[in-house]
Parts: structure tokens; sequence; C-alpha cells
């Protein structure tokens, strides 16, 4: 049986708190979701580990592919990722802990046993390509409906060919521990992504045709530099009543209805007139400030049910509230909920560089008070009339990883550091070069995309971004490259 230890929580108990050791794959799997926030869901889990008592350390999540022949890209990519990641933070890993955890599909006539034996061929991929790197992987195990597998032990007596049942949620030593401590399982990494999708109700269809009704009039506003700012005044205007009214509301129990209640206080055209108003970047910076204070929990109530209004065609515009979600998330301190947000952001626009930013500043685990900082002397210089330079300036610049993770592009989240920037030019030239494009309308349309259009043409060959805020000259060139669709990573 392969022993692991434990001598901090999943984000980081403080260096003198009492240790936990993890005796067995059974304690490894009950600790899972303490170590990721959440319980990860179609996911390859990979845990870094540190020292003689294996100390955890950084860790990474990749949607599993659904094509085993993408398999074993992936596995390199990811040995590589965690521990060149390692690394760049600190010491080489002198271990891993893979995790496998799927479920078998509603509907399916797989049984647990059988996804297990599915994805040994990759459990085995990954301790191969880890092995290669001289990184050892201890312990690699399948989490699949309520159910564990060791792929390490051969020992039929603690590991069965059937499996062994998981503890029950929050009778472990470790639960007892981690909530002690104060930390948090926030469901399933599904249920947290359901927070943020689209309607799939009847009504999207009436809020589709009030978002293409409040396109044609604002769109042609927002490309006037003049009406732009005033543009800017009432969306903001209108999202500050919004979060006065949510602020007001009865308090709901239990996330679905609370998010339902939100829903219902938004009406489909002052939705509409957000979402397209927080497509111009310089209205969003301003978005931005509300992240702390009072302001920060109707903040994160706005932003989750406006990325819940992008429907249809609209489904890219969801970028720009799904970050500020993320940002808000991350600047009250919940990483889950902040990678969660970001991870979808970029799937929704992998070009969106605010998102890509805040992402590897999360990833790479920087304090967002430096960013907190920025948006108050935006404020402070915004109101004493000077130009001030947008908050992506205050984030640092993108590097091109090592190893930029498989099936980017995909639609898999991978926890991992951003490797560039991209810009929405590209895909807004393809688009129009291709008008049978499903989205061909909302992307051309795009405030944001159009002020990109427009500033790449007077960039340098082969330089591309996002476009700076209003009196912005010291953001200077951003490196080319592309970006996944990320959620987070370890510390």
């Amino acid at each position: 049986m392969n022993k692991h230890h434990e001598s901090h929580g999943s984000h980081g108990l403080p260096d003198d708190d009492p240790q936990l050791t993890l005796r067995n794959p059974a304690e490894l799997a009950d600790a899972l979701p303490y170590l990721m926030g959440f319980h990860p869901t179609d996911s390859i889990v990979m845990v870094a580990l540190h020292g003689r008592r294996g100390r955890f350390g950084g860790r990474l999540r990749l949607g599993i592919p659904r094509a085993p022949g993408e398999w074993p890209h992936v596995a390199g990519q990811l040995a590589e990722c965690l521990v060149s990641g390692s690394e760049r933070r600190g010491p080489r890993p002198d271990g891993i802990i893979v995790f496998l955890c799927q479920d078998p599909d509603l509907g399916s006539d797989l049984t647990s046993s059988q996804v297990m034996e599915r994805l040994r061929p990759l459990a085995q991929l990954l301790r191969t390509a880890c092995g290669a790197l001289d990184v050892p992987v201890l312990e690699a195990l399948c989490i699949s409906d309520g159910r564990y597998w060791s792929y390490c032990c051969p020992d039929a007596r603690c590991c069965p060919p059937e499996g062994n049942v998981l503890a029950m949620p929050g009778t472990s030593v470790l639960a007892a521990a981690a909530t002690f401590a104060g930390l948090q399982v926030r469901g399933s990494l599904r249920e947290m992504e359901a927070r943020l999708a689209p309607w799939r109700r009847p009504a999207a269809a009436d809020q589709e045709r009030v978002l293409a009704a409040a396109e044609e009039a604002l769109v042609p506003r927002i490309l006037d530099e003049e009406e732009r700012l005033r543009v800017g005044r009432e969306t903001l205007d209108l999202a500050g009543r919004v979060m006065r009214r949510l602020s007001g509301a009865p308090p709901a129990t239990g996330r679905t209805d609370a998010d339902a209640l939100d829903d219902g206080l938004i009406a489909h055209d002052e939705a509409a007139a957000l979402v397209l108003g927080l497509q111009d970047r310089t209205t969003r910076d301003r978005a931005a400030e509300w992240m702390e204070g009072p302001d920060a929990a109707p903040a994160q109530r706005l932003w989750r049910a406006l990325a819940r209004r992008c429907v249809g065609r609209y489904g890219e515009h969801a970028a720009a509230p799904l970050t500020l979600a993320g940002w808000v998330a991350w600047s009250t301190g919940d990483e889950p909920a902040a990678r969660v947000a970001l991870g979808l952001a970029l799937r929704a626009d992998p070009d969106y560089q605010f998102a890509q930013l805040l992402h590897q500043a999360c990833n790479q685990g920087l304090d967002p008070e430096a960013l907190r900082r920025c948006l108050r002397e935006e404020r402070r210089e915004r109101e004493e009339g000077v130009s001030a330079s947008g908050v992506e300036a205050a984030l640092p610049e993108p590097g091109v990883s090592a190893a930029e993770p498989a099936a980017a592009g995909r639609g898999v989240a991978v926890e991992t550091s951003v490797s560039g920037v991209a810009g929405p030019v590209r895909r807004l030239k393809a688009r129009r070069k291709s008008p049978g494009s499903r989205s061909d309308s909302a992307a051309a349309t795009s405030p944001a995309n159009r002020r990109d259009a427009a500033t790449a043409a007077a960039r340098p060959d082969g330089v591309e971004g996002g476009t700076p805020a209003a009196g912005s000259d010291r953001r200077g060139a951003r490196r080319t490259g592309r970006a996944g669709q990320r959620d987070g990573t370890g510390r």
C-alpha cells in the first residue's frame, strides 16, 4: 500500500498547524475535494509531493479528453507542466499523485468499474510520462460513482476489483480538521459551472431577442467615442441600481433558489444593456472597482446572473461578466470559484486578455491586493481628472509556458499558467472571412472586437492583444501566443 503524508491543507494551512498524515488511498481520495476546493468531475488531477514526508505542493486539473487518441500527448504535456511549474515556484517534486475522476454518463450502461478500466491506459500514460522526467507517480487513483480504485496497488485484499466505497462526506479526520481550519468544499465542479452557464430554459429565446434589439441600438453608439462614454455611464448607473436591488432582496436558501431569485430581479432589457455595455473595456474596468467591502457580494451576484443571460449566439459576450465574477471571487479570497469563472471566461473567448491576465496571476499565487490598489488609484485619478492606464497594465505580462497543455481550444479546462496573449483580432478577421459562422453577427458587432481591430491596424506586424483603456500609453506591445481554456492551478 502506498503511503503519503500531508503537512498543510488544500489552500495552504499555516506551517505551524498540526500535521495530518494520510496513510492510504482512502484518505487520499477523501482529501481531494479539500485540495481543490470542490469535487472535480470528469477531471485529471495531479498533485506534486515534496520532501521525505510528502508535503503537498502544486496541483493542476484538466478535463479528461473524450478521445483516447489524445491521451498520450496530454499525459506528456501535463507531466511537463506540473514539474516545470513546480521548479519555477521552488524545488522539483519528489513524487506525484494522480487522480482520475469520472462518473458513468447518465443513461449509459457503463458501470463505475468499467469506467475505471477504460481510464487505466490513461493512468499508465501519466505514470510513464512522469517517470520519464524522473519524478515517480507514488499513487494513481480512480474515483467514480462513490468508489475509488488504486492503479498502483495489486493487493486485492485492500484494493478489490469492485473498488472501495468512499467515506461519507464530512466524516473523516481530515474533514473535521478542514472544517476547523475554515476550509470549504463548494460542491462539484459541474455544479459550480452550472451557476454560470447560459440559460437553457424557454426564456432564453426571449432574452436572445432582447439582446439582438439592444445590440442594434447600442453598438453604433459605442463605436462613437463621445457616445461610448455616455453608454459607459449609463451602464454603470444601471449596474449600480441593479446591485442595490439585489442587496435589498430577502435572502434565499440554497444556491439554486438564490440564483433563481437574482434572475427574477433583472429584466431582459436590463440584462441586455449591461451585457453589451460591459463589452467596452473602459466600462468593464470601472465595473471591476466593485471588488471589496459591501460592493463585492452584490457585484458577484450580478456578474453571475449576467453570465447566465449570454444565451444563443451571444455566448462569447459572457467573457466580460465571467471575468468580473472571477475577479471578485479572487479578490475576496475564493480562489476555487475564481478559477472556475475565469476558466469559463476563456472557454467563451479564449483570447479575452483580462481573463488571461487574471488567470495567470491567480495561478501564480499573486496577491490580488496589487490589482486592488491599481483600481483604487484608477478611481482616484479619474476623480482628479488624470488619465488612467487601465487595469490590465497592472497585471503581469503573460509568458510562454514551456508546456502548453494539449486539447487547448477543445472545451476543456486546464489548471496551469496561461501561455500567452493572442487577442480577439485573429478570430474576428477569420469570422469576417467566413460569413456562414453561427456567431458571425455577435462577433462582428462586439464593441471590444471592433476596437481591437481598429487598434491592431496601427500596431507593428505580428503584435496582437487587447486594446488599452482610454488614455493608456504605457501598456506596450504584447507577445502573441495561444491561450487554452484554463481554470487554475495549485500554489
